[in-house]
């Protein structure tokens, strides 16, 4: 990591006190996601999925690397929750492995489900809210082969799985969020490559981006119907976007850029259409829309769940785009990314501006990757307590500024299987050696236990 000489790193995690962090309300939990750290990718009836085809051939992941075993948390659950209890949390984030709950002719998988029902049951058991992803991110193999989320199909399936594991998990989920980052699935899955499955065509990222929302809006109402008391919303990650060009095409640059990393998403939701501009940069790639699709993807929600990470600095490529410039001499993460909480605070505060009907917030992942090692049992991670502390500060701005912000989920729980980049990126508040599968607290997560104890005792 690459740090700014006017960065400082902190050694204790202290929200100011009038910040929001201290309202006994306001939700401090932990996040993961199935794939990255369950493993037990074929036991107990699980069936491949798009993640474990894509991470299994040679070249796409660093080292090599796979989900195959990943935290063995599926073998090593009831004690990750005990972990969680100690943090103090209120929540936990976690997903449903599509590929575990449900066999390739779609019926319940009684096995994989029966997974989640102890696991849900137990952190209920420990006072802990319960925030259920359905999909991040790995999608069942044959319908991928199937053509995947550019096959129209795939959002019904969707929607009967979100059906199926709705009305067996009711009443163990606080909130279900339908799908994890759509723009990566879209994006990264079906535009450039990076993730699974693989597919590089912005025609089909376009289209599988629609089917994405579609099938979100189609889970919704099956969400509803079977599980009335739950929340139900939807998880999108946010980008921040500007420029160091003086013209105006460098402002549109970056306008642009927002434009189709927040508003393609957004835009649907919550208006439901489509930005007009987006086919101006990708001309030809206007997805097949059918009657009536945007009202089932603008359904209500009752909260938008936010993920940020970074900045990106753009100029414009001299035709309708824009190109990506790096910054120099600012603060990195081990993923290369930079460190820019007011983007964080800016996205927020413009989203509430831009989007009347916009529902209460979560921050559903927000975090960073460094290279932690394990020293005499300890993980001393200051630059994650630096992190946390300015993108909690920048959160508590736009919840001053007016913004309807809920609760953050630290990214994440636990060490994991980081997609693409394999298990050399750390984005974890727990260490995890993946040789013996040990868990060590870092200094981040203790710091974090220890505040949420003392907020405990002063607003009991």
């Amino acid at each position: 990591m690459v740090l700014d000489a006017s960065v400082t790193l902190e050694e204790s995690f202290s929200p100011p006190a009038d910040s929001v962090l201290w309202r006994p309300e306001f939700l401090l939990g932990a996040a993961t996601a199935a794939y990255q750290i369950e493993g037990a990718i074929a036991e107990d009836g699980r069936i491949p999925s798009i993640w474990d085809t894509f991470s299994a051939t040679p070249g796409k992941t660093l080292a090599g690397d796979t989900g195959d075993i990943a935290c063995d948390h599926y073998h090593r659950w009831q004690s990750d929750v005990e972990l969680l209890a100690d943090l103090n949390v209120g929540a936990y984030r976690l997903s449903i492995s599509w590929p575990r709950v449900m066999t390739r002719d779609g019926q319940p998988n009684q096995k994989g489900i029966a997974f989640y029902r102890n696991l849900l049951t137990a952190l209920r058991a420990k006072g802990l809210k319960t925030w259920v992803t359905l999909y991040h991110w790995d999608l069942p193999q044959h319908l991928e082969d199937k053509g995947g989320w550019v096959d129209r199909d795939t959002a019904y399936r969707f929607a009967e799985y979100a059906d199926m594991i709705s009305r067996e998990l009711a009443g163990l989920v606080d909130a279900w969020a339908t799908l994890n980052e759509p723009w990566c699935s879209a994006m990264h899955g079906y535009g450039t490559g990076h993730h699974a499955p693989g597919k590089t065509d912005v025609v089909f990222a376009t289209q599988a981006m629609h089917h994405l929302l579609l099938g979100h809006g189609l889970a919704v109402a099956q969400l509803r119907a079977n599980d009335p008391a739950a929340q139900v919303g939807i998880v999108a990650n946010v980008g921040r976007g500007t420029t160091t060009g003086s013209g105006a095409a460098d402002q549109r640059a970056a306008w642009l850029f927002e434009l189709q990393h927040n508003n393609w998403i957004l835009d649907p939701l919550l208006k439901k259409s489509y930005p007009s501009a987006l086919w101006a940069l990708w001309p030809g790639a206007e997805p097949m829309v059918l009657d009536g699709d945007m009202d089932i993807i603008g359904a209500p929600l009752d909260f938008l769940g936010i993920n940020y990470y970074f900045r990106t600095n753009v100029v414009s490529d001299g035709k309708n785009g824009y190109t990506e410039v790096d910054l120099e001499g600012v603060e990195r993460t081990q993923m290369g990314w930079e460190v820019h909480p007011d983007g964080l605070r800016h996205l927020l505060v413009g989203f509430h501006r831009d989007y009347p009907n916009l529902p209460p917030i979560y921050i559903t992942e927000n975090g960073m990757a460094s290279d932690d090692k394990v020293v005499d049992g300890e993980v001393d991670d200051r630059s994650r307590i630096s992190f946390l502390n300015r993108h909690l500060a920048a959160v508590d701005q736009a919840v001053k500024a007016g913004v309807d912000i809920r609760g953050y989920f630290i990214w994440s729980l636990m060490d994991n299987f980081e997609w693409a980049f394999g298990y050399e990126r750390r984005f974890g508040i727990i260490h995890v050696d993946y040789a013996t599968q040990q868990r060590t607290l870092k200094r981040s997560a203790k710091l974090v236990a220890q505040f949420l104890a003392q907020r405990a005792a002063t607003t009991a």
